[in-house]
C-alpha cells in the first residue's frame, strides 16, 4: 500500500469497486435507486486483518457483496482465509432478526412445491422488504436482501465459500472449531468461519434438506448431491461422532473437466490422453485409483468423452458426479431411505439391473469395499459388457491386492477381465503448491504361472522432472494395443498412425485454444464420425490461424 495518507486503502480500493458495479450493472431486482458512492464508502465494509496477518490477495467471490482475503499468519507462519461481507449496523441487525420471521411467515404462504424453485423465495424477500422496509435507506435494504437471500435462498453462512470457484473442499469438523477448505492456489486455508453447536446442527440438517436426505437418531450420517451439484456429507449430533454434527462439501466445476483440461495441467501427458482415447473407443475396460481427492472422478468422466458419441452409456452412483454429454445416457443414483414406506435401492440392485438394458459401456462412481458390487462389475467386463470405475488404492498392485483380499475376494481368475489401470496421487511441487498427477498407467496381462494377472508398465511419472514417460519399447508389445490392432485388422505402422492422430487432435485444440467444453466435445464428436475430415482440417494453415 502506497505511503500517501490521502491514497484509499485495500478496503476502500473494494468498497469503490462495489460502488462503481451498482452505478454500471444495477442488480436485477433493484429496491430503489443503487447506493450511492458516499454511503459504500462509509458502511459497505469493514475489513481489517489482525498485526498478525499479511495480506496477500484480495478478490471477489460474490460482487458487489462478497470478497475474500488470503493472509499469511506471521505467528504462525500459515496462510488463513477471510470472509468480508457488508457490515451491518446495530440498527440493521435487529432489523435483520424481525424481517428474518416475516419471511418465515410469508413463505407458510406458498406452495410447497413452488418453493423448491429459487424465485419463489426471492419473490417472499422482495414482498417482505417492499412492505416492511420501505423507509430505510437504499444501502439498508440491498444489505438486508443480501443477507436475506443468502440465509434462504444460498447456503446460510457457508454461502461465500460455495461462490469461490477456487475452493474444491469446505470442511467442519464440529462446533466452535474453524471450518477449513482447500483451495486451488493456496491449498488447505483455515477461515474464521466457526459455528455453534446449535447453528452448525441446523445447517446440517438445512443441508440435508437441500440434498432430499434425512438425518435422524436412527440415521445420524448421510451423504448426498446439493442442487448445484456438490457432493455433500453430513453427520448430526448423535454418538457416532466425538465432536458434534459436521460436514464436508465437496465441489465440482459447472462444467466438468475435458481431457484437454487435464492435459494443461499436465495430470496426463498428451502420449497417455491419446492411448486412453485409442482404448476407450474400442471398448477397453478401465479402474482410475488413488487416494482420497487424487482426482479419479474427475478423470473417469473427462475420459469418458472418449466413448463413441452414439453408445449407449450407465453410470451408477451412490451420490450423482458423472456428467457426459452423450445423449444415449442413463444416469441412476442408489436411494437410501429411513421409513418403510420406499426401498432401499443399493448399487447392487442397480447394476444388476442395468444389465438387462444391453448398455455398451457401464460406469459405477466406485467400488468400496461391498463384495457383491465388485463381483457383478468384474462379472459384466468378464463376460462382455465394457466399464470404468474409480477404487481407492495408492498402486496398481495394492488395487489387486485389496480387490483379491478380504472383504471382496474377488476371484483372481476375473481380474484380466479389466484392462487398464490409472493411478493418481496428489504431489506436492514447491512450497504450498499441491498437483494432482498420473503416476502411473498398467495394463494387465495374462500371467504364465497361476491365475492372478500381471501388470505391464506403460506410463510413469518422474516426480524430479514432472514428466511422463512411456515405458515400452514398442506400442506393439502393449497387449491392450495389440488387441486393439488384432480386432481392427490394423499392423503396426497404422496403430502408431491412428494413436498419432488422437494425440494430434488434442495439441491442436490446446495450441489453437479450444478448450471450452462444449467446443471439445463437438471436435470429439466430430472427429468419430469423420476423422479423415478432421484431420485435414487441422493440418491446414487456415485451421491454425
Amino acid at each position: 500500500m502506497s505511503g500517501d495518507p490521502d491514497s484509499p486503502t485495500p478496503v476502500e480500493t473494494m468498497q469503490r469497486a462495489a460502488a462503481d458495479y451498482f452505478a454500471s450493472d444495477p442488480p436485477e431486482r433493484p429496491f430503489g435507486p443503487p447506493p450511492d458512492m458516499d454511503a459504500l464508502q462509509g458502511a459497505w465494509f469493514d475489513e481489517e486483518c489482525p498485526d498478525q496477518y499479511e495480506p496477500l490477495e484480495r478478490y471477489w467471490v460474490n460482487k458487489p457483496y462478497v470478497f475474500v482475503v488470503i493472509c499469511r499468519d506471521t505467528d504462525v507462519e500459515s496462510n488463513r482465509y477471510r470472509i468480508v461481507e457488508p457490515t451491518l449496523e446495530a440498527d440493521e441487525r435487529r432489523i435483520r432478526s424481525d424481517l428474518h420471521d416475516l419471511v418465515r411467515r410469508v413463505l407458510r404462504e406458498y406452495d410447497p412445491v413452488e418453493l423448491e424453485r429459487r424465485s419463489q423465495v426471492v419473490d417472499a424477500i422482495e414482498e417482505v422488504l417492499a412492505t416492511y422496509g420501505g423507509s430505510l435507506p437504499s444501502e439498508s435494504r440491498y444489505k438486508l436482501f443480501y443477507y436475506l437471500k443468502r440465509d434462504y435462498v444460498g447456503y446460510d453462512r457457508v454461502d461465500p465459500l460455495m461462490h469461490d470457484a477456487n475452493i474444491e473442499d469446505i470442511s467442519c469438523d464440529g462446533p466452535d472449531r474453524p471450518v477449513f477448505v482447500y483451495h486451488d492456489e493456496y491449498a488447505d486455508l483455515q477461515t474464521d468461519l466457526t459455528f455453534e453447536a446449535s447453528a452448525l446442527e441446523s445447517l446440517v440438517l438445512q443441508l440435508a434438506e437441500r440434498a432430499q436426505r434425512q438425518l435422524s437418531a436412527a440415521r445420524p450420517k448421510t451423504s448426498g448431491t446439493l442442487p448445484d451439484g456438490s457432493r455433500v456429507q453430513l453427520t448430526i449430533d448423535s454418538d457416532i461422532t466425538a465432536y458434534g454434527s459436521n460436514f464436508t462439501i465437496r465441489r465440482f466445476s459447472e462444467e466438468p473437466f475435458t481431457p484437454v483440461d487435464l492435459v494443461q495441467l499436465n495430470t496426463f501427458s498428451l502420449d497417455e490422453m491419446a492411448f486412453i482415447w485409442l482404448a476407450l473407443e474400442h471398448n477397453q475396460s478401465i479402474m482410475f485409483t488413488g487416494p482420497t481427492a487424487s482426482g479419479k472422478t474427475t478423470s473417469m468422466n473427462a475420459a469418458s468423452l472418449f466413448l463413441p458419441p452414439d453408445q449407449k452409456v450407465i453410470s451408477i452412483e451412490r451420490v450423482r458426479e458423472l456428467s457426459i454429454p452423450h445423449k444415449n445416457w442413463l444416469s441412476y443414483v442408489t436411494r437410501e431411505t429411513s421409513t418403510g414406506a420406499r426401498q432401499d435401492i443399493s448399487m447392487y440392485d442397480l447394476l444388476q439391473s442395468v444389465l438387462h438394458e444391453r448398455p455398451q459401456y457401464i460406469l459405477v462412481g466406485e467400488i468400496r469395499t461391498d463384495p457383491m458390487v465388485a463381483r457383478t462389475f468384474f462379472q459384466s467386463i468378464y463376460t462382455g459388457h465394457s466399464g470404468g470405475t474409480t477404487f481407492h488404492a495408492d498402486s496398481a498392485d495394492n488395487a489387486i491386492n485389496r480387490l483379491t483380499g478380504d472383504p471382496i475376494a474377488l476371484d483372481e481368475r476375473m481380474i484380466p477381465a479389466l484392462d487398464i489401470i490409472v493411478v493418481q496421487k496428489r504431489r506436492s511441487l514447491g512450497e504450498d503448491k499441491l498437483v494432482r498427477r498420473a503416476v502411473s498407467i498398467s495394463e494387465l496381462r495374462d500371467s504364465e504361472t497361476g491365475p492372478r494377472p500381471t501388470l505391464g508398465r506403460l506410463f510413469e511419472w518422474d516426480p524430479e522432472t514432472d514428466a511422463k514417460h512411456r515405458t515400452l519399447d514398442r506400442y506393439s508389445d502393449s497387449v491392450v494395443l495389440q488387441e486393439i490392432a488384432t480386432t481392427n485388422g490394423w499392423d503396426e505402422q497404422t496403430l502408431l498412425d491412428e494413436l498419432a492422430k488422437r494425440r494430434e487432435v488434442l495439441a491442436f485444440l490446446i495450441e489453437t485454444g479450444r478448450t471450452e467444453y462444449q467446443d471439445v466435445v463437438k471436435f470429439f464428436y466430430r472427429f468419430h464420425r469423420n476423422e479423415p475430415r478432421v484431420i485435414e482440417q487441422i493440418r491446414s494453415d487456415d485451421a491454425r490461424a
